[in-house]
C-alpha cells in the first residue's frame, strides 16, 4: 500500500467552549433552575448556585456526548 492511498489518521483536539447559561430562582420549589439555550434541551436544577453550575458543566458535558455519538453514527451510516 503506497503512502499516498492511506488514510490519515484523525487528530484529537481539545477545544475550550464558552457557553451562557440562563439560571432562574424557583422561589415556590427552592433552589434554582438552569439551561443551556445553544443546546436546545440541556436543562438542570440544583439547590445552590454552586450545585447549579455544576449540574449546568455535566449536563452540557452529557449533551455534547450524545450529539458528537449520533453525529458518528450518523457519518457511519452515511447520512452526512
Amino acid at each position: 500500500m503506497s503512502r499516498a492511498a492511506a488514510s490519515p489518521l484523525p487528530v484529537a483536539v481539545d477545544v475550550a467552549v464558552v457557553l451562557t447559561a440562563i439560571i432562574r430562582p424557583e422561589p415556590d420549589a427552592g433552589g434554582y433552575s438552569a439551561s443551556i439555550p445553544a443546546l436546545p434541551g440541556c436543562h438542570t436544577q440544583g439547590e445552590t448556585l454552586d450545585e447549579v453550575r455544576a449540574n449546568l458543566r455535566e449536563a452540557a458535558e452529557g449533551w455534547l456526548a450524545v450529539a458528537h455519538e449520533d453525529c458518528l453514527a450518523r457519518d457511519a451510516a452515511g447520512l452526512l
